[in-house]
């Protein structure tokens, strides 16, 4: 019971902070994590680890989660299905051209795991060794978070999960493994990977800092401003944009973008916000297109 108060604790602790900072989210998508380390057990190892990763991440409220790349597959066949003139058309069919791409990438491989099995004395109940030595897990795990604009690696961690620590810090919405990871929880290698989880989400989180966010100014009226972020984003009312025409340096060899500053025209501050768009008071000069930064 203490250890459901606390999960409560700090999910409830997280939830606040996010409202009232109004921290601003980046779209991510999970890609399936490798096991490279070949382990087989009462559940598949990779599976696991991108479903529960991609729960927390949605939890966290820092991101816009996007669903792994086989229910995008299955998204983007609906859609076809929708334009072939098979289907039913109307307001609810599928349209292209709607999908929110992700602006970073989580991938990585499970590269080493190590079970010691219990030393036994005891008796066995559901899969569950009780009254003997238990034994222990651990799974070693390579995260790296990738830029999809330029498909560059922004940053990488290893990180080792181990038995007996910490269980996960919002617990677990999903359905795979059970409401409250039922089993998985009790078991060693379950135990290692939601160690594992938990670091690699302090990593993925503690990169926001080094990645810029940005919107657009998409349309310009004398009354207000539209930039297209909205509450999605993390955008909310009396949060302050600077606006100014973005200028970008280009390698002429490569097509990379080497650097890229902005001339501030002046700063704005948001009025209204809807889910994917947000509203600011006006601004002389302003015009279609010029970038949106978070105010300095």
């Amino acid at each position: 019971m203490k250890k459901l108060m606390t999960l409560a604790l700090v999910a409830i602790a997280v939830a606040v902070t996010f409202a009232d900072g109004g921290n601003l989210r980046y779209s991510i998508m999970v890609n399936k994590f490798e096991n490279k380390a070949n382990w087989t057990g009462r559940w598949n190892l990779g599976d696991a680890w991108g479903e529960i990763l991609t729960d927390q991440l949605v939890q966290s409220g820092r991101f816009i989660v996007l669903g792994e790349a086989d229910m995008r597959g299955a998204a983007m066949a609906e859609q076809d299905f929708a334009a072939s003139g098979r289907a039913a058309g109307g307001k609810k069919a599928p349209k292209m051209g709607r999908m929110t791409p992700a602006q970073l990438l989580v991938k990585g491989a499970i590269t080493h795991v190590q079970e010691t099995k219990g030393a036994g004395g005891g008796f066995g109940i559901a899969g569950f060794s009780i009254g003997a030595d238990t034994g222990s897990a651990e799974i070693n795990v390579t995260i790296y978070v990738v830029d999809s604009a330029t498909g560059q690696v922004k940053g990488s961690k290893s990180v080792i999960g181990k038995s007996g620590k910490r269980g996960l810090k919002l617990g677990y919405h999903g359905s795979r493994f059970g409401g409250d990871l039922g089993g998985f929880e009790k078991d060693n290698m379950g135990q290692a990977t939601t160690d594992a989880i938990n670091q690699a989400m302090e990593y993925i989180i503690a990169q926001l800092d080094k990645i810029p966010w940005e919107g657009t100014v998409v349309l310009v009226k004398p009354d207000k401003l539209y930039i297209n972020r909205g509450s999605r984003e993390g955008v909310a009312v009396g949060m302050k944009f600077d606006i100014g025409k973005v200028e970008e340096v280009v390698d002429s060899d490569t097509g990379e973008v080497l650097d890229s500053s902005m001339t501030k025209l002046g700063t704005v501050t948001v009025t209204e916000v809807k889910e994917k768009i947000a509203y600011t008071t006006p601004l002389a000069g302003a015009e279609k297109g010029m970038g949106v930064h978070p105010a300095r």
